[in-house]
């Protein structure tokens, strides 16, 4: 037996908008990077089998800019660190994610708000 269940409008634009809210809090407030790195991955994943292919879409591009300019952390800050002398280094690693991730975050965010989000009826299996 399945039961109908209604996504709303507001719920699907919440969803689209999570990974971009969370990765922008990360990067601004350092210490929470880290974290924001391990628990990202559960949060895409179960972002990215959402009902919505709109969610899934804007999900995606979170998660490309993000693990994008993490990954590339990864190889090029060890040597940016090295280079600009211990803590420099780590603030100048600090300030490239920054750049990458805060404007390109916002600018998706407003055009999540802006898009247009209708509620979505699905049917959902029931145990019996």
């Amino acid at each position: 037996m399945k039961v109908k269940k209604v996504i709303t409008a507001e719920s699907s634009r919440l969803s689209a908008q999570l990974f971009t809210i969370a990765s922008l809090v990360a990067t601004i407030v350092p210490p929470l990077l880290m974290i924001w790195v391990a628990a990202s991955i559960f949060v895409y994943a179960s972002i990215a089998h959402h009902p919505n292919p709109k969610v899934v879409h804007y999900n995606r591009i979170a998660g490309y800019r993000f693990y994008g300019i993490a990954g590339a952390m990864v190889a090029f800050g060890q040597p940016i660190y090295g280079i600009f002398d211990n803590w420099r280094g780590l603030v100048l690693v600090w300030l490239i994610m920054a750049v990458v991730i805060i404007p390109w975050g916002v600018w998706d965010l407003l055009k999540a708000r802006k898009d247009e989000w209708k509620d979505m009826v699905i049917e959902v299996p029931v145990n019996e």
